[in-house]
């Protein structure tokens, strides 16, 4: 008997959800309008910095071949790549112009990238970059050793430092530290392994720090209250 009686309200249910009966209401089984929907084209915007244009200096030379560029100055020389999403032509007026090939959102990204990176070439071959660091810290101390660096940051050992080529250090009252050439990522990224080797930290602020560095100091742990 119990089994007729699920067997019953199961149909019962399964003839509901086909018919659309429920309750004494039917659902009307009329034809329902498609719902179309607009197609919106996405414009990237112009990189405000990938269209400015590159002055190059008379002591500046280009050479450019397909999507690589080179750069010789009186300091050094330096080349770069260019994905096919980016164009770069010299025009009359000496200026170089760096151009999207494309109109995507990944040629907008590269866009002003490689303007920046060309620009940094131009600028590292003429006049040339450097970048500043200190030390603070009771003993902290660096010198020039032949072609290293050596620093004194409280470990049980000097640290030392091999200075890669095209790159000048210098020492100035053993505490701060001068890195400069003609390739910014080259400087930027010997800088950043001295700093590694002591960040500075946020109670004394001793450590090894950019000169324009701003360090956010945290107040001790007060003593106990008797």
């Amino acid at each position: 008997m119990a089994s007729s009686i699920t067997c019953s309200f199961q149909a019962c249910n399964l003839r509901s959800a086909i018919l659309g009966e429920r309750n004494g209401m039917r659902v009307s089984s009329a034809p329902v309008t498609s719902i179309g929907f607009a197609k919106r084209t996405i414009q990237c915007k112009e990189s405000r910095i990938g269209k400015q244009p590159i002055e190059v200096p008379k002591n500046v030379t280009l050479t450019m071949e397909g999507q690589s560029l080179k750069v010789k100055g009186p300091l050094g020389e330096l080349s770069q790549v260019y994905p096919r999403e980016v164009i770069v032509e010299k025009e009359e007026s000496g200026f170089l112009r760096v151009k999207k090939a494309v109109e995507t959102r990944r040629a907008n990204q590269m866009h002003g990238l490689f303007r920046t990176l060309t620009d940094n070439m131009i600028v590292g071959v003429s006049k040339g970059f450097e970048k500043r660091l200190q030390l603070i810290g009771v003993g902290y101390r660096a010198m020039i050793e032949g072609k290293d660096l050596v620093l004194s940051l409280g470990f049980s050992h000097p640290v030392r430092m091999a200075i890669p080529q095209g790159i000048q250090v210098k020492v100035e009252d053993n505490t701060r530290i001068i890195v400069s050439g003609f390739d910014k990522c080259a400087i930027g990224q010997f800088a950043a392994s001295v700093r590694k080797w002591r960040p500075p930290e946020p109670y004394k602020g001793k450590g090894v720090k950019y000169a324009d560095e701003v360090v956010r100091r945290k107040e001790g742990k007060a003593g106990k209250k008797k």
